[in-house]
């Protein structure tokens, strides 16, 4: 993550894949206390166990961030739906892609975001709007992390607090997290 004067228009986008990045690190960082069995144990969700649910969320990010990025990936990012099956694989390949994320996001304007993004389907090529499709992203993200988180709860593991964003009188108690990152406060809001 460079540190540099952010664009108006993008800081609020910026901001919201930094907010994802930490939740996701939060998240695995709590499923790393997993065996491998807990891990793969069946559970209640849209897809059935944590490594599926987090796999699914890696996966489909490989997909968007490719597109935003102008590249071709396409379903091809759904070769194998299970690609990481032991968490610390899992978090270094979401870090990995959370920090590409946190690269198309830094360097937004307000034309970039009012642009087209060229999302492969396979048989065809959809045109999005680049501030839908990262919207759409990050929700996706909240929706399944939100399934995990209470997959989580059915374990020995405490499920860790997801539902904070990046409030300033809060800033000590992320530091930690922030510093196993690599970031600060600056970095992250462009200051």
């Amino acid at each position: 993550m460079t540190s540099r004067k952010a664009d108006p228009a993008g800081i609020a986008f910026r901001a919201m894949a930094c907010n994802n990045a930490w939740a996701n690190h939060r998240l695995l960082t709590a499923c790393a206390g997993l065996d491998r069995e807990a891990f793969h144990a069946p559970r209640s969700g849209f897809f059935p166990s944590l490594a599926r649910t987090l796999n699914h969320i890696l996966v489909v990010d490989w997909f968007y961030v490719d597109a935003l990025e102008g590249g071709s990936l396409g379903p091809a990012a759904w070769a194998d739906e299970v690609p990481c099956d032991q968490v610390a694989r899992l978090h270094a390949e979401q870090r990995a892609v959370d920090d590409r994320l946190i690269a198309v996001c830094d360097v937004l304007t307000a034309a970039d975001l009012a642009g087209a993004v060229r999302v492969h389907r396979g048989d065809r090529v959809q045109i999005e709007r680049r501030d839908r499709l990262l919207l759409h992203l990050f929700q996706h993200q909240t929706h399944h992390r939100g399934q995990a988180h209470a997959m989580l709860s059915e374990t020995g593991i405490a499920p860790p607090q997801l539902d904070e964003f990046f409030s300033a009188g809060e800033a000590p108690l992320r530091a930690t997290e922030f510093a196993q990152l690599g970031w600060t406060e600056e970095k992250v809001w462009g200051s």
